[in-house]
């Protein structure tokens, strides 16, 4: 464990922007929601009616989870917190704990670093511990943030328990996991497979009534725990429990493999590639289609599940505070259609986090062997642009075409699936004016890539949240989000999504112009 400190403090320098930048796009959603719920649900009889209205849906329990106390304003306030929003922070554990273990190894860095007095054990115990501190401070702030919205104080600290536990869980899985595989990139695919195994089983779970599935899955761990509908305390025994075991197995795991190698055998590949594979576009496609497809599959799900609520949504959301709630938020007075424009902008803002992930991808792959072929810088850039440009048109695409044949079934109308298909597809300018975004800093400055994810949760915070703080216009003017039609339901305005597509364009311009000019690496 020698030098294990000093892994620590290199990993917190590295992560200076990224896990601020996690943590507070969390607490900001959690608190965020409970600050916005809170008011609509002023009386007992509104909650309850509200809840039962929920836990009556099986898609939208298989989704969020259950109320388990339908009179209690707070287990009202975090339901979609205490499903989809775990699943989130098990990404964000999965992504830190990976980056610092076989990312770093397989980039070579632990092996420079392996050649100073570093214990063969020190550089898993700092990512492990690194992973501890984050997900204590988000477990603080996140409690601290719902007390200051208006929620019970025990609640709130089970609450933030509850999500430290998952992101705790999910760390050591990601540990285990990167001591199996020789490729960051396949780390985290197994990772999330993981992870979309055990939200399915807690779906099935919560959906279909055999409970005991729950316990198999850290995700039903979180909920659990139940904030503010028991507070179950002790589950924390289970949670931690797990994460120490894991820890532990990965350790024993590390002593057993060479550096650089991984347990699992690699399968071999062709001695020539594919005549397909002859080209940068298709490199890029090569190694971007698995996480396209996994996006592309939620994207869809949601899409079947947004449209398959939508038609009753006026039946759980019947208190009129609630009913203001949504119109402000859809920008339209048509609830149902103010509740989709909702959720369609919402998963717009989701698809332009995979328009910068995959974008960064730029800055991974950039190495001098594929540039000392007959390839240049723009084709480079272009190749891997053009499918994170793709790709968010391939998400919002398959979420407009779920929720329009879900709706339309709801109602008898096939029509509201190209309605909705459009209404999907004009989100996404704001997505592609972050994909230049994070071109221009590629190409400019790409030390401080990460600093994007700073830039997506201002426009997040500014763009979705502008409306219930009351900020100025020109405040919420700023994020790209505030300027995309509110369809369907409202007026369609060409010129916004039109200026936002040529300053996405323009911006990507300047990033490969810029990265032509620089040095590689």
């Amino acid at each position: 464990m020698n030098a294990t400190l000093q892994l620590v403090r290199l990993a917190l320098r590295r992560d200076r922007l990224l896990l601020p930048a996690w943590i507070l796009t969390f607490v900001v959603m959690a608190a965020g929601s409970a600050a916005a719920t809170v008011p609509l649900f002023p009386t007992e009889s509104s909650r309850i009616l509200a809840a039962n209205g929920m836990n009556a849906m099986p898609s939208l329990v298989a989704l969020y989870g259950k109320i388990y106390d339908p009179t209690s304003v707070g287990a009202l306030a975090i339901i979609k917190m205490g499903g989809l929003g775990a699943a989130l922070v098990a990404v964000f554990a999965i992504v830190v704990m990976v980056r610092h273990t076989r990312a770093d190894e397989q980039a070579g860095r632990l092996e420079l670093v392996g050649a100073t007095p570093v214990g063969r054990h020190a550089p898993l115990a700092a990512a492990v511990l690194v992973a501890l501190g984050a997900n204590v401070v988000l477990a603080v702030l996140t409690a601290s943030g719902l007390i200051a919205a208006g929620l019970p104080v025990e609640g709130s600290i089970v609450f933030g328990l509850a999500w430290a536990s998952v992101g705790l869980a999910f760390s050591g899985i990601a540990a285990v996991v990167s001591q199996l595989t020789r490729s960051a990139r396949a780390a985290v695919g197994l990772s999330s497979m993981v992870l979309g195994v055990v939200y399915v089983l807690r779906a099935i779970a919560d959906a279909a009534q055999p409970e005991w599935l729950t316990w198999l899955s850290p995700i039903g761990w979180g909920q659990q725990f139940r904030p503010y509908a028991g507070n179950r305390w002790w589950v924390l025994l289970i949670t931690v429990g797990f994460a120490a075991a894991a820890a532990a197995l990965a350790h024993a795991l590390a002593v057993r493999r060479d550096l650089g190698a991984g347990l699992l055998a690699d399968r071999e590949g062709p001695a020539t590639a594919a005549p397909s594979l002859r080209s940068p576009l298709a490199l890029a496609w090569r190694l971007q289609r698995g996480p396209l497809l996994a996006w592309a599959a939620s994207f869809l799900l949601l899409g079947l599940v947004f449209g398959n609520i939508s038609s009753t949504v006026g039946e759980f959301f019947d208190a009129q505070g609630a009913r203001e709630l949504i119109t402000a938020l859809g920008g339209t007075s048509r609830l149902t259609d103010a509740f989709l424009s909702f959720e369609l902008s919402m998963t717009g803002v989701i698809a332009s986090v995979y328009g910068v992930q995959a974008a960064m991808r730029l800055r991974g792959e950039e190495n001098e062997l594929l540039l000392a072929a007959p390839v240049g810088r723009a084709r480079y850039a272009l190749s891997h642009l053009t499918i994170a440009v793709l790709g968010c048109a391939l998400l919002m695409a398959l979420m407009g075409l779920g929720a329009g044949i879900a709706h339309g079934a709801q109602i008898g109308d096939p029509g509201q699936t190209w309605r909705l298909l459009g209404a999907a597809l004009v989100q996404l300018p704001a997505a592609w004016v972050l994909v230049g975004i994070t071109t221009v800093v590629f190409g400019a400055a790409p030390r401080v890539l990460a600093g994007v994810w700073a830039v997506l949760l201002a426009f997040v915070l500014l763009g979705e949240l502008g409306p219930l703080l009351k900020l100025d216009p020109w405040v919420m003017d700023l994020s790209p989000f505030a300027h995309t039609p509110k369809l369907p339901g409202a007026a369609m305005e060409v010129a916004p999504p039109v200026v936002l597509t040529g300053i996405a364009l323009m911006a990507v311009l300047a990033g490969v112009t810029a990265f032509r000019r620089r040095d590689l690496g």
